[in-house]
């Protein structure tokens, strides 16, 4: 399957490996949304809480609006499900088995009639 815009991932359970053009174009069409929503919500999936933790402030890094507090008293064991949000600084780690490998990204609005989206799967090191 052929990955050039974000509608691409929607099918997918795990992040594909993408190339350097990939990762360029699916960037800039989800930064043009990432800056027009009001907040975005993070969901990673990952093998180990620790990968997911690295994700996360991967993203944090790039984005000096998005922040998130008490990182290191994060811990699950095995496979984990991450949930953080840039509204309330808020981020939860649990283990969860049978999920897929990525970075899910949910764009947020203050309006009730605009709709939340959401993208990805994401690599983990995409935001690196």
């Amino acid at each position: 399957m052929e990955i050039n815009k974000l509608v691409d991932l929607n099918n997918l359970r795990t992040a594909p490996q993408l190339s350097n053009s990939q990762e360029k174009k699916l960037l800039e069409e989800l930064e043009a949304n990432i800056f027009n929503a009001d907040w975005i919500t993070i969901g990673i999936m990952a093998p180990y809480d620790n990968s997911a933790i690295e994700a996360l402030r991967s993203i944090a890094k790039k984005y000096a609006s998005i922040k998130f507090q008490n990182l290191d008293s994060l811990h699950a064991d095995g496979c984990v499900f991450l949930k953080a949000n840039q509204k309330t600084g808020n981020v939860f780690v649990r283990t969860e088995n049978g999920l897929g490998e990525g970075i899910l990204i949910t764009c947020q609005y203050d309006e009730d009639a605009k709709k939340s989206n959401t993208f990805g799967p994401l690599p983990l090191d995409f935001f690196t």
